[in-house]
């Protein structure tokens, strides 16, 4: 199809407004959504030579989905279609998050910044050596690159806490507080980087982040008054949000963040979103202390949006790279080790022991969400003779073998390879507590369905498929969300968030960012492994199915269900393609 004219026809358009569906064509011109309704054939005779027509008969025609969390600031330079989020209806992707940006960078530090996205984003580092060539130095630079690299959906970019600090204290900003001259120089490069086009400012206080040589990330050295100078800058231009990842989010948050997330909101006047509230049966309360953030936010003038995954599939770890399992209490000595010396230490029961005493310790941190051993399986072993134990749960095997469940993890990677994978669930399907707490969190003002991390963590999970599995998930199978609900929340409320011009929405006018669906097949294909990313790294895929056709700028990037190599997407600009949100005011629909 050319793409100039497109007429959609015969579809039910659920126009992203959260209203009932209504059966109606709908024309597209230039990239541009030009009429909708019963007579839009006659109107694309009318605009000149005719139009390219997509038979929809039976199927919705919505907005092009919005995924606000993703870290493709890399995989947009080696993979185009920044796949697979297109095959999920996506049309528009934001990254930058959590404190991570490839921009600004001072000659001498491209591997630095290379191993610190690598080593917090769980990407391979194989990968990002052979994909990145760093022809910029300032952010602006780095949008000019973007934007003259073709890609299959919009992009845009938060401006990183990391890099800031990096490009103004060197070394300095892995291990010391900034002093005020250093604090001005960043607020001048954000003010620079947001001027540029950055559409906000995004950083993290994790602990659970390390850069490449194991350390903290630097925004976990700033002050207070560095966070909140650094969100201030926010204010000063259009059309910005915040993005914050709390140290404490995985207890419930302690009063400093809370005290920190709304300071920073009402300094900048802008929202603040972070990611992403937890569900555990352990901590009952975890979920309703998390929120609280919001209330505090609000009374000061601020506002907090918390943006919950939907998903409810499996999350899968390992021992190499590790990169939740190297963050546990007591583990680093082991994460020390070359990979199959780790291997050799995973056979000793002595290791065995501390390693799994020291998590069973633990009364916070990332120790509380993984150590329910008994609940993983084997997902893939290296060992092709060890096939067999591949679908085995780990409470099973520690019965045969007769041994701790963990011990039974650590022998299956002695038999199977140090990259043996396993999977955990997130949350029980069987757990009605914890389905009653999602239904809970995912239908309260205060939470966004989003932090998919596309991009990102590429050895545990594919969060690029929320859409699918959401659906799947929330509409067909528990009816939680109306289809018409369903796709307010993943286009229309998320546009609405970031202030984005003319998106997640069908009507005149409006940018013609379509998906057309059958809501009867629409979700997940099966999780596989591919190794195509540069150098043969490897990544986990999940696919869709029940996606016809999607359009980004009236030109159509999926068809019946595959990429057709087409790349229209744009760069996504603070002020020219947004509008200020304000903290203080309600969202722009």
């Amino acid at each position: 199809m050319a793409g100039a004219r497109v007429l959609i026809r015969g579809g039910t358009v659920v126009d992203g407004t959260g209203a009932p569906g209504v059966a109606a064509d709908v024309l597209v011109v230039d990239g541009r959504i030009a009429a909708v309704g019963a007579d839009t054939g006659d109107a694309a005779n009318d605009a000149g030579a005719g139009a390219d027509v997509v038979d929809a008969t039976g199927l919705l025609v919505a907005p092009g989905f919005l995924d606000l969390h993703t870290h493709y600031d890399a995989q947009l330079f080696y993979d185009p279609d920044l796949a697979p989020s297109p095959l999920h209806g996506v049309t528009t992707v934001v990254g930058g998050n959590c404190g991570l940006t490839l921009a600004p960078v001072n000659p001498g530090d491209e591997e630095w910044l290379t191993r610190l996205l690598a080593r917090v984003e769980s990407i391979p580092v194989a990968a990002l050596e052979a994909g990145l060539t760093y022809r910029w130095r300032t952010f602006a630079e780095y949008l000019d690159v973007v934007e003259a690299t073709p890609r299959a959906a919009h992009i845009g970019f938060l401006v990183g806490h990391s890099a800031l600090r990096r490009a103004v204290m060197g070394p300095a900003a892995s291990a010391d507080p900034a002093t005020p001259e250093q604090l001005a120089a960043m607020v001048d490069l954000l003010d620079a980087a947001l001027a540029a086009g950055g559409l906000g400012f995004s950083t993290a206080n994790a602990q659970t982040q390390l850069d490449g040589d194991g350390r903290p990330t630097p925004p976990n050295f700033a002050t207070t008054a560095e966070y909140v100078a650094l969100a201030a800058a926010c204010g000063r231009h259009p059309g910005t949000v915040l993005e914050f990842i709390p140290d404490s989010f995985l207890r419930g948050f302690s009063d400093d963040d809370v005290e920190l997330m709304a300071d920073m909101s009402a300094a900048a006047d802008r929202v603040l979103n972070w990611n992403k509230p937890l569900v555990n049966p352990r901590v009952p309360d975890l979920h309703a202390r998390q929120l609280r953030a919001a209330d505090v936010a609000a009374a000061r003038g601020g506002r907090v949006v918390a943006m919950m995954t939907p998903q409810n599939g499996a999350i899968r770890h390992d021992f190499e790279p590790g990169y939740v399992f190297r963050a546990l209490p007591g583990w680093d000595g082991l994460f020390a080790l070359a990979p199959d010396d780790r291997r050799a230490a995973l056979a000793d029961p002595a290791t065995r022991a501390v390693l799994e005493r020291t998590v069973a310790e633990a009364t916070e941190g990332l120790a509380l969400v993984v150590r329910n051993w008994p609940a993983y399986r084997v997902a893939e072993v290296d060992d092709p003779s060890q096939a067999g134990l591949v679908g085995r749960s780990l409470a099973d095997l520690a019965t045969e073998w007769g041994v701790t469940p963990f011990a039974a993890m650590c022998e299956v990677v002695v038999r199977g390879g140090i990259t043996t994978g396993f999977v955990r669930p997130q949350f029980a399907a069987d757990d009605e507590w914890s389905w009653a707490v999602r239904r809970e969190l995912l239908t309260d003002p205060r939470v966004l369905l989003q932090a998919s991390d596309a991009g990102a963590h590429l050895d545990m999970m594919c969060g690029a498929a929320f859409p699918a599995e959401a659906w799947a998930e929330l509409v067909r199978d528990r009816g939680l969300f109306s289809p018409e609900a369903m796709v307010h929340q993943l286009s229309g409320r998320p546009a609405a968030l970031y202030g984005l011009r003319d998106r997640g929405r069908i009507a005149p006018g409006a940018h013609a960012d379509l998906v057309v669906l059958d809501p009867d097949a629409f979700g997940p294909t099966a999780m596989e492994t591919r190794r195509d990313l540069p150098g043969g790294a490897a990544r986990l895929h999940v696919g869709a199915t029940g996606v016809a056709h999607v359009l980004v700028a009236g030109v159509p990037v999926v068809h019946d269900g595959a990429m057709t190599g087409r790349r229209p997407g744009r760069l996504l600009r603070s002020g020219r393609d947004t509008v200020t949100v304000p903290a203080r005011g309600p969202d722009v629909e």
